[in-house]
């Protein structure tokens, strides 16, 4: 069809793949246009699309538009008429389309001949091409019989564009093994789970590996989203894997039983497997990877935000579960990709690898697919210390350095030894001398700083998030502010609580509206699988070394349902280790580091006096 069929002036309609959605634009008021049609009004947009400048060619331009998800606009769709006044031809194509069903190839074939470019105009990366009409609607077609299916399973939400992309993306990987679902933290990965096991019910049985803290969240989310679907849990000290388990059941457990008990997981036939957080598998050598490289499954996911945290092996160990073959063997994989990435920065080898896992690594931003969900402010909350504080920490310094750091596996020792210590002199000096030690105020300049913030936000009506790495520190701040801001138990959350526990912890923070509003969290336990919108606030108390450990902490609040901005405070202590690692999160050789090692191992290999030049008080300025 002729570039000029486009009909400029008349409302038309792009499908947008990627986002689920059909794209209204061609018009003044494309609202207007779309009322007056019956349509949806969607929402406000812009895009780049391959628009029409003469009847002889098309060029990428900016247009103002308006989005409709598909389950909102294929009943209209369906119902607009041909004397419908003002449409494009494009309009006609789609309206046809979503009337297509169970016409055959035949039909499918006359509609894309008749198909102009402004119903398949969305433009590839580099802005140079558009996907063929029959490629087009063919990917619109599979999106419709997706949200059909998804009625269909009964699931009890409201999918987003997105989502349901990602649902149908989950479940054509199961021709090709598995994949890795590697969205934004926050974005709805567990419910994208839910949905395809719902569709593959009948298919089953179906596992889910998560960490410990989220088992119960699971149940929870398959109870409110799928009642119908039978869950199991396997945990805990009596667990008895059952003998039979029928089709549409799904078992849930966590990466510590699938260690402990492979062989049993690995007997049964499962349909699908679901790897929740699954950073816990990211070392190859490790037993947990092995165990789930081992479980036989129709399809494998791996569901985590941050599928490289330190080093490229990490997605290797994860399609190598997932898709095994897929990345070649280790050895190979290191020779072609990582050694050249990591040490040589090779764009050409970064570009190769990004073309073979293409196929199985999805991955949404927020700022990409959520537009709605309200911004993150971020402060850095500079903190002083005490004389004691000051004392201990020159103190921690000198005798270090005088009693001498080693060499080879004793010096990585020493000197994370020393690194702890000197965080736990910044966060309190009773950290030090033990958790008994309650004469707590006026000591540590980051303790006291903290309780003022934390007393305005409660006077302010407003929640928060605490997260610390220290259970010792968490006890501290517990009892402390508990007493201080007279707000009866502060609850803290860390791995030694059961799994009952935590999900109560969770349950009466988010949804009693008389829960507490602080709830303390050891980044470790809680960093991961929470779904803690009720706060608007979160706290970073201490500091860990990988920031993207911290940003998967902060998306317990800012994530999919969250209404308010999340004011993020990071708590720092000038003039110190903390200084040092704030400039190494912001910092592009900090990037670099963690991709290629250990930050704490790149410190062991400085030489005694540029480790010291880094830590020294009276070398970084604090008198």
């Amino acid at each position: 069809m002729d570039e000029s069929s486009v009909n400029p002036g008349r409302l038309q309609a792009t499908f947008d793949p990627a986002l689920g959605t059909l794209v209204w634009w061609g018009v003044d008021d494309v609202e207007a246009a779309l009322a007056d049609n019956g349509l949806p009004a969607g929402r406000p947009t812009t895009c780049r699309l391959a628009v029409p400048v003469d009847g002889t060619r098309v060029e990428p331009r900016t247009v103002e538009a308006r989005a409709v998800d598909l389950p909102a606009v294929l009943p209209a769709l369906r119902g607009l008429r041909p004397e419908h006044e003002g449409l494009g031809v494009s309009v006609s194509v789609w309206r046809e389309a979503a009337r297509l069903s169970g016409r055959g190839d035949a039909a499918c074939t006359e509609l894309a001949d008749a198909m102009p470019v402004a119903a398949h105009a969305t433009l590839d990366a580099g802005e140079s091409a558009v996907p063929s009409a029959a490629v087009s609607l063919r990917q619109f077609l599979d999106a419709a019989a997706l949200v059909g299916d998804l009625e269909t399973a009964g699931i009890q939400a409201t999918l987003r564009p997105y989502q349901i992309h990602g649902v149908g993306w989950l479940r054509a990987l199961a021709g090709e093994g598995g994949g890795i679902l590697a969205d934004e933290m926050g974005l709805g990965k567990t419910l994208q789970a839910v949905a395809l096991l719902a569709m593959r019910a009948d298919a089953g049985p179906h596992l889910v590996v998560c960490p410990t803290s989220v088992i119960g969240n699971w149940r929870r989310e398959l109870g409110r989203f799928v009642p119908d679907l039978p869950v199991v849990v396997f945990h805990g000290a009596n667990r008895a894997l059952p003998v039979t388990l029928p089709n549409r059941t799904v078992m849930l457990t966590s990466y510590t039983v699938l260690r402990s008990d492979a062989d049993a997981l690995s007997d049964v036939a499962w349909d699908s497997v679901v790897f929740d957080e699954a950073q816990q598998i990211k070392n190859p050598a490790a037993q947990a990877a092995k165990a789930a490289a081992r479980l036989p499954a129709t399809l494998k996911v791996a569901m985590t935000g941050t599928p490289v945290e330190n080093r490229l092996e990490e997605l290797w160990s994860l399609l190598h579960v997932t898709n095994p073959g897929v990345l070649g063997t280790r050895a190979r994989f290191r020779q072609r990709f990582a050694t050249p990435i990591e040490s040589g920065r090779s764009r050409t080898a970064a570009q190769r690898l990004n073309a073979v896992i293409a196929p199985y690594v999805l991955r949404r931003t927020k700022a990409q697919v959520a537009t709605d969900l309200p911004p993150k402010q971020y402060s850095t909350v500079a903190c002083t210390l005490t004389d004691e504080q000051s004392r201990l920490y020159r103190a921690a310094v000198e005798s270090a350095f005088a009693d001498g750091l080693g060499s080879g596996i004793a010096r990585h020792g020493n000197v994370l030894a020393l690194l702890t210590r000197l965080k736990q002199v910044c966060n309190h000096p009773a950290q030090l001398t033990g958790a008994d030690d309650r004469d707590l105020v006026g000591r540590s300049g980051k303790f006291d700083r903290a309780t003022e913030m934390l007393a305005e936000i409660v006077a302010d009506g407003d929640r928060a998030l605490v997260f610390t790495q220290y259970r010792t520190m968490g006890e501290l701040l517990s009892a402390h502010l508990s007493s201080e801001l007279g707000l009866g138990t502060v609850p803290f959350l860390h791995g030694g609580l059961g799994a009952e526990r935590r999900d109560e912890l969770v349950e009466t923070f988010q949804s009693s509206p008389d829960g507490p509003p602080i709830l303390i969290l050891s980044l470790r336990a809680a960093g991961f699988g929470l779904n803690l919108t009720r706060a608007s606030h979160v706290l970073h108390y201490d500091r860990w070394w990988n920031p993207a450990v911290e940003d998967q902490a902060t998306d317990r609040a800012h994530r999919i349902g969250q209404r308010r901005t999340v004011n993020v405070h990071t708590l720092v202590t000038g003039g110190t280790i903390e200084d040092h690692i704030a400039a190494m999160h912001h910092s592009k050789r900090a990037v670099a580091e963690s991709v290629s090692g250990n930050p704490e191992a790149v410190l062991a290999k400085l030489p005694d006096a540029e480790l010291r030049a880094l830590l020294d008080l009276d070398t970084l300025g604090v008198n």
